[in-house]
């Protein structure tokens, strides 16, 4: 018992100092290492000197993974998107498009969010991206700023579902889940995001007309200039998505052709126009990604030494004992564990959430649904542990993308804030207010229809 009471108070500690703003990555290494040494205190057979002589190996051991080698192609990906204006063709293509509708331009941020998320994978980059190409359009056109800046904070957290996905990619490693039928089995839950913010736009808009203005037209040419430019970004979007979805290409290989059809894309199109990819927006491109990738390998190399703390103070595997015991129901606890999620979301980055929540939530439904071989007949959510792991990935994304928009600290509220400082707080989450009830639907809907998320990965 002492060891799991060392594995609580070393949670706190991580709390505490996530709190005092400590970088994420060393919180979590100081924890591992702090608690390893406290714990070689209190136990003759935990050695603390060897266990320091990992660290030569632990770090390279982290990285070199080739799984994790989609990480920094799909980073640069989408700073080459942003890089070669690929954001602003999307938002002005699909505003043409969406012209004729009242608050089609807020529509057309919608699905630009849901397209650039598709190349990024980070729901903050999402945001940040679309923040700058859209949010001066929506002003210039005199949409109301609750709803502006609350379309641009919802449609953010589409990056983070919509594959390919950084956080997904994650997951599924942590869980030893298949990368590929993990984005197989976000399509029609990320689909039904952007439907439903589609749907929050357009009552909005009926009920308060003076919301969005009358829609203005745009000339035959200017049209169809917007609409051609649309064509080679949906070619190199739909490619990604659709090899990887019908399982033509693993990861990998789907960032690779994506990184190869933007640089091409860029670089054609700087010969053709004054846009484009210049050696200036490459380099930036490539410094972004370096620092991006650097990042998330220090926070995946700190999350094994606090896992292997946490592991030795054997808290996850208590937990998994009292869930094996427990009288409560198992969507019951469920529900407890995405309720948890989404208040942590509201203060942690979401990889760093999957990496530290995860691995103690994992073991609890395993237990909860029967053990790692029951059958889906007789196992406690109706699915074997090759499904279950696969629904509740994707139920955790979404809540993680709520706790991003859920005050008081959701992130991506503030992503939001930096780019219109005279708005305040509360107008942005007011505004964001209808996305969040609509998405509290969304995880209802996946509860009770599990298919909705495993019917693809199943059929493709």
């Amino acid at each position: 018992m002492e060891r799991e009471i060392i594995g609580i108070y070393g949670l706190l500690a991580l709390f505490v100092l996530i709190m005092l703003r400590i970088p994420v990555a060393l919180a979590m290494l100081v924890t591992g290492v702090v608690g390893t040494w406290v714990l070689s205190l209190a136990s003759p057979f935990i050695k603390f000197g060897p266990y320091l002589l990992q660290f030569k190996t632990a770090l390279w051991n982290s990285v070199a993974n080739y799984d994790l080698s989609v990480v920094p192609l799909f980073v640069l990906m989408g700073f080459l998107a942003a890089e070669t204006g690929l954001s602003r063709d999307l938002f002005q293509g699909l505003s043409a498009l969406t012209q004729k509708i009242r608050g089609g331009v807020a529509m057309a941020t919608v699905l630009a969010c849901a397209g650039f998320g598709a190349v990024s994978g980070s729901s903050i980059a999402t945001a940040s991206t679309m923040s700058r190409v859209a949010l001066p359009e929506l002003r210039r056109l005199k949409y109301n700023e609750g709803l502006s800046t609350g379309v641009l904070a919802a449609g953010g957290t589409l990056g983070i579902l919509i594959p390919p996905s950084v956080a997904l990619v994650i997951y599924a490693i942590v869980v030893e889940a298949p990368i590929i039928e993990m984005f197989q089995a976000a399509i029609v839950p990320g689909l039904l995001a952007v439907v439903f913010f589609l749907i929050v736009i357009r009552m909005r808009v009926a009920r308060n007309p003076d919301l969005a203005p009358q829609p203005i037209a745009l000339s035959p040419s200017e049209r169809a200039h917007a609409i051609r430019r649309l064509i080679p970004v949906t070619l190199i979007f739909g490619a990604i998505i659709l090899g990887l979805g019908m399982g033509f290409f693993t990861p990998t290989p789907a960032a690779g052709v994506g990184v190869f059809l933007i640089l091409g894309y860029g670089l054609l199109l700087r010969r053709t126009s004054d846009d484009g990819l210049t050696f200036g927006r490459l380099k930036a491109a490539l410094l972004a990604t370096a620092k991006t990738a650097s990042m998330i390998y220090f926070i995946l190399f700190s999350a094994d030494i606090l896992k292997g703390f946490f592991a030795r103070t054997g808290l996850p595997a208590s937990l998994s004992d009292w869930a094996g015991a427990s009288t409560l129901e198992p969507y019951v606890i469920l529900i407890l564990m995405l309720v948890v999620l989404i208040i942590l979301g509201c203060f942690l980055e979401s990889l760093s959430m999957i990496l530290v929540v995860v691995p103690f939530f994992w073991p609890v439904l395993i237990e909860l649904n029967g053990g790692d071989f029951i059958t889906a007949e007789t196992a406690a959510f109706g699915m074997t542990t090759d499904d279950l792991r696969i629904w509740f990935g994707i139920l955790a994304l979404i809540v993680v993308e709520l706790g991003l928009i859920t005050p008081p600290v959701g992130l991506n509220v503030f992503v939001i804030k930096s780019f219109s400082p005279a708005t305040s707080l509360g107008v942005i989450f007011r505004g964001v207010a209808p996305f969040f009830g609509i998405e509290l639907i969304r995880v209802a809907l996946l509860l009770v229809l599990p298919a909705l998320a495993l019917y693809l990965p199943r059929v493709l």
